[in-house]
């Protein structure tokens, strides 16, 4: 934002789905609108690839506002934790079938 640091993330692939990590923003930035758009730039990339977000929260923290606004729910919390996702609006394409494999050729020892 004009040069000044506004915040990061990171997204990291895990399998079917990928981890939002280090989701910061400057405290003179927030309320600005910038968490939701990065946020909905991610999220839109990951339902076009069919991959589900995951991200933890603190207990409390307004980063699961955030979250809960663009379609989080809650997996699981522990006393300090909230574990989220956002599944994809359509599923990841399947898996092309397997090419079939040639019948085993038996040899009879004539010729």
């Amino acid at each position: 934002m004009g040069g000044a640091f506004a915040g990061c993330v990171a997204l990291r692939p895990a399998g079917d789905s990928h981890w939002l990590e280090h989701f910061y923003l400057a405290p003179e930035r927030q309320g600005d609108g910038i968490g939701s758009g990065v946020l909905r730039a991610l999220l839109e990339r990951c339902d076009r690839a069919g991959a589900a977000v995951r991200s933890n929260v603190l207990r409390g923290s307004p980063a699961r506002r955030l979250c809960e606004r663009h379609g989080f729910t809650v997996e699981a919390e522990d006393p300090v934790d909230v574990f989220m996702v956002s599944e994809p609006s359509r599923p990841s394409p399947p898996c092309p079938p397997s090419p079939p494999h040639p019948a085993p050729r038996c040899r009879t020892g004539r010729t």
